[in-house]
C-alpha cells in the first residue's frame, strides 16, 4: 500500500492525460505505457482524472473502471490522487470510496460552479467533508479560471481548522503568487497543509521560492518538472531555473486555454507514451500547421538543453 496523501507531501504529482482511440475509446493499452512512461521520468506520484485527464467527458462507469485500471497498473509504485470533482455529491463519494478502496493516495475536488459567495463554498465543503468521512485525504483543487469559484485564503484558512481531512491545496489560482505566500504566512499558526502548483508548471521556479511543496500537473515533459523540484529543494535555484527556461517555450506553448490539450496529447505521442493524440470530443485538434509550428518548438528545446549541458 502506498502512502496516503499527508501535511507532508511534497515533489511531483504528474497530472495523467487520460489515452483515447482515434474513434473516441479508452485506449487502455496505451494508459500502460503512460503509467510506465511517467514513472520511468521520475514523478513521485500520479493524479487521474484530472481536468486535463478529460474527466467530465467520461461516464460514470468509464471513471471507475479506468481509476482502476490505472491504479492497479502503478501497482503501488508511486502514490495515486484520484479527480473526483462532480456535480452529483453521492456520485463524488462513490467514486472516492472506490478509489481508496483500489488503493488510491488521497482524492481531489474542485468547488462546483455556481459558488459564488464565501459562505456557500464553506457550506459545499463542509457537506463533502461530512459525506466522505475523516478518513480519505483531500486535495482542494483552486483552479477559478476553470471553475470560476474564488476562495479567499481566509475561507481555505478556515476550512483547514475545522476539517482535518483537507491536507493538501492544488493551487492554480492565477495571477496567484501573493495568495500562495499569504497561505504559507498565515498557515504559520495552524495546522500546515501540502501545496502542489498547477497551470502546467508555467510559474513553478517562483512557486517554489513562496513555499510550494512542488507540482501537480501534467506538462508533457515531466522529467523537467521532477529536475526543476529536486535542484529547487537542494538548494540550487539558479540551476533550477536555468533549465526550466530551456523549456520555457514548450511551457508557454503547451498552456494555451482550450488548445493546450492537443499539444500536451501530440507531445506525448511523438513522445511513445500514447498511440493517439485524439481528445475525446468535443476537443481541439492540431492543424498541419499547428504541428510543424509545434515540431520546430521541441527542436528548439532540444538544441537549448544540448547548450546547457542537459
Amino acid at each position: 500500500m502506498t502512502d496516503r496523501l499527508s501535511e507532508q507531501t511534497e515533489g511531483v504529482f504528474i497530472i495523467s492525460a487520460t489515452p483515447f482511440t482515434d474513434d473516441g475509446a479508452i485506449d487502455l493499452q496505451s494508459a500502460d505505457r503512460l503509467v510506465d512512461f511517467y514513472i520511468e521520468r521520475g514523478v513521485t506520484g500520479m493524479t487521474i482524472l484530472g481536468m486535463m485527464g478529460e474527466a467530465p467527458k467520461l461516464t460514470v462507469d468509464e471513471a471507475d473502471g479506468f481509476m482502476h485500471h490505472m491504479i492497479d497498473r502503478v501497482a503501488g509504485r508511486v502514490p495515486v490522487v484520484v479527480g473526483v470533482s462532480n456535480a452529483g455529491l453521492e456520485n463524488l463519494a462513490r467514486l472516492s470510496r472506490s478509489s481508496m478502496d483500489a488503493g488510491a493516495a488521497g482524492v481531489m475536488i474542485a468547488p462546483t460552479p455556481g459558488l459564488n459567495t464565501e459562505a456557500k463554498i464553506y457550506s459545499y465543503f463542509a457537506q463533502v467533508f461530512a459525506a466522505l468521512g475523516p478518513d480519505i485525504p483531500v486535495c482542494y483543487q483552486d483552479y477559478p479560471q476553470s471553475t470560476g469559484v474564488h476562495i479567499s485564503v481566509a475561507n481555505f484558512n478556515r476550512l483547514v481548522d475545522d476539517f482535518e481531512q483537507l491536507v493538501m491545496l492544488k493551487h492554480e489560482d492565477c495571477p496567484g503568487l501573493t495568495k500562495l505566500s499569504e497561505v504559507r504566512a498565515t498557515g504559520a499558526d495552524r495546522r500546515r497543509v501540502s501545496i502542489l502548483v498547477g497551470n502546467g508548471g508555467l510559474y513553478l521556479p517562483q512557486e517554489l521560492a513562496r513555499g510550494a511543496d512542488g507540482a501537480m500537473t501534467g506538462f508533457a515533459y515531466p522529467e523537467m518538472l521532477v529536475a526543476v523540484v529536486a535542484a529547487y529543494k537542494a538548494g540550487h535555484a539558479d540551476r533550477a531555473e536555468t533549465l526550466f527556461d530551456a523549456y520555457l517555450p514548450l511551457v508557454r506553448y503547451e498552456q494555451q486555454p482550450g488548445f493546450g490539450l492537443a499539444v500536451r496529447k501530440e507531445i506525448l505521442r511523438q513522445r511513445g507514451a500514447i498511440a493517439s493524440a485524439a481528445a475525446r470530443a468535443p476537443g481541439p485538434k492540431l492543424s498541419d500547421i499547428d504541428r510543424a509550428e509545434l515540431e520546430r518548438l521541441v527542436a528548439r528545446v532540444e538544441h537549448r538543453l544540448e547548450e546547457i549541458g542537459r
